[in-house]
C-alpha cells in the first residue's frame, strides 16, 4: 500500500492550480458571463466570497469593466454536525437589494453550503464559480470546470514553491 487505505498516492486526487491557470479560467468565466446580466446584459457589481473568490472576482471585474466590487465573508464551522455557516461581513445593503444585477463570485463550490446561505440572502443574484464539484453544482448559475467530489484542489495562494523529490527517488 502507499500509506493510505485506498492504495492511492496522495497527489493522485489533487488538482494543482497555478496562477496562470486560475487567471485563464477566471478570464474564461468572465467571457461566459459577458452580456448575461439583467441590466442590458451588464452587471451592477461583483461580490467576492472571501477569501477564495477574491482573485477570480478581481479578474472578472477587470475583464467586464465592473468598477463596483464588494465582499461577503462566510465562515463554515465543520466541527459541528450540521456544518453551520455564518456571515462574518456582509456587502453594502443598499448595493445588494435582493441581488438583482449582482454577480457573486467564488473560486470553488464544494458542498454548496456557503452558496446556499448567500443565495438565501440574495435570491436574485447570479452565482459564478471557477470550479464546481457535483454536490454544490446546483447552487451555481455559471462555472468553468467541474471536478469530482473527492478531488482536493490546491490553489496557488495556498502553495509555496519548493523542491520535490523525483517519484522514483534519487540515486
Amino acid at each position: 500500500m502507499s500509506g493510505n487505505e485506498t492504495g492511492r498516492l496522495p497527489h493522485e486526487k489533487g488538482f494543482h492550480i497555478s496562477w496562470d491557470q486560475i487567471h485563464r479560467d477566471a478570464r474564461a468565466l468572465a467571457w461566459r458571463l459577458d452580456g448575461q446580466g439583467p441590466d442590458d446584459g451588464g452587471w451592477r457589481a461583483v461580490v467576492a466570497i472571501t477569501r477564495g473568490g477574491m482573485a477570480p472576482a478581481m479578474i472578472v471585474s477587470r475583464e467586464l469593466d465592473i468598477r463596483t466590487v464588494d465582499t461577503i465573508s462566510v465562515k463554515s464551522y465543520h466541527h459541528q454536525a450540521q456544518g453551520v455557516a455564518e456571515v462574518l461581513k456582509a456587502p453594502n445593503a443598499e448595493l445588494m437589494g435582493d441581488g438583482t444585477g449582482i454577480l457573486i463570485v467564488d473560486d470553488l463550490v464544494d458542498s454548496g453550503k456557503t452558496l446556499d446561505l448567500v443565495r438565501q440572502m440574495y435570491p436574485k443574484a447570479h452565482f459564478a464559480t471557477v470550479y464546481a464539484k457535483p454536490k454544490g453544482r446546483p447552487m451555481v448559475d455559471t462555472f468553468i470546470t467541474e471536478v469530482s467530489q473527492d478531488t482536493w484542489i490546491f490553489f496557488p495562494w495556498d502553495m509555496a514553491l519548493q523542491y520535490v523529490e523525483p517519484y522514483r527517488g534519487t540515486d
